[in-house]
């Protein structure tokens, strides 16, 4: 059976390997290694981990710094605080000069559950995206948690690594592909093409199996990288299926269904929707009730979808 495990406690992990391998990479936490996992690297190596106390805009600052004398800072805190609270740092010492910082913020989403809407970050995606350079990947799965933090390492320049909080199921093998900037294909399909990020990734598969009840065949693929998005991929899937629709744990504003758009905008003549927060925040609850009243389920996935083949 698959593994399953919060993708935060997947990130630790995954510092810890790469710690190992790699003395040049330093860890730096904001007061909550114990929220992001980042205890683990801690443990391991406490002579390259950093506390900086609830002072996220200091330790950007010093990680930009870290980075300028040659080594490979990974920078944690919650989503929120990290891209939001620090926006500026990221911005000004980090993103405009290209150091090598790697941030893999957690607690992203409407997954962050009772925390509510004052700590749900659902527009991390937009707000990194928008600055030049930067890389972003949002992993599905703890597998593929390891990979983005080990392709991280490897890239020269800032990289946004979105890191959910939940416990989920692994969807994804050892031998899945893992090469930035390039969708995969979870699920074959002619009729339709669910393009999904993150923890949608298994809720678009579930629709994927509804819509084949009724005779329409869905084609599923991962964008674990949001930013360069596979432009090539998104119209090739769209020109085979003639309607697309995107689904992210993210404001439709800016994310991947902002990045779909501007690919296929002037490039192809598919049909389009968008499963994501409509332009709201955040509020209270049990993550799976939060996912349903939003409308990030299998059943309006499928909606969507059949919305576009009428």
């Amino acid at each position: 059976m698959a593994e399953s495990k919060s993708l935060r406690v997947a990130y630790g992990e995954a510092l810890v390997e790469l710690g190992e391998k790699n003395k040049n990479v330093v860890v730096m936490d904001a007061d909550l290694a114990h929220a992001t996992m980042t205890n683990s690297f801690a443990a391991a190596y406490p002579d390259r981990f950093f506390n900086f106390g609830i002072a996220e805009a200091n330790m950007m600052c010093a990680a930009a710094g870290f980075a300028h004398s040659g080594l490979i800072p990974f920078a944690s805190t919650f989503a929120l605080f990290g891209t939001g609270r620090a926006y500026e740092q990221i911005r000004n010492s980090i993103s405009y000069v290209n150091a090598n910082v790697k941030f893999g913020l957690s607690h992203s989403g409407l997954s962050v559950g009772e925390d509510g809407g004052s700590h749900q970050s659902i527009e991390d995606i937009a707000l990194m995206r928008g600055l030049p350079g930067m890389t972003i990947f949002v992993p599905c799965d703890p597998l593929e948690t390891k990979k983005a933090v080990f392709a991280a390492a490897e890239i020269n320049g800032p990289v946004y690594i979105r890191v959910a909080r939940p416990v989920v199921d692994t969807i994804t093998t050892p031998n899945t592909p893992f090469v930035p900037g390039k969708a995969n294909v979870m699920r074959d399909g002619s009729d339709v093409c669910i393009m999904a990020t993150g923890l949608m990734l298994p809720v678009a598969l579930n629709a994927a199996r509804l819509l084949e009840e009724d005779g329409i065949h869905a084609a599923v693929v991962n964008f674990h990288t949001i930013k360069p998005i596979d432009s090539d991929c998104i119209l090739a899937m769209a020109d085979r299926c003639g309607a697309v629709v995107t689904a992210e744990e993210h404001s439709v504003i800016g994310g991947l269904g902002s990045a779909v758009a501007e690919v296929l905008a002037g490039h192809s003549s598919a049909k389009f929707a968008r499963v994501g927060i409509q332009d709201k925040f955040g509020k209270s609850g049990k993550p799976a009730d939060l996912f349903a009243a939003y409308g990030l389920t299998a059943e309006n996935i499928a909606a969507q979808c059949k919305s576009l083949k009428q």
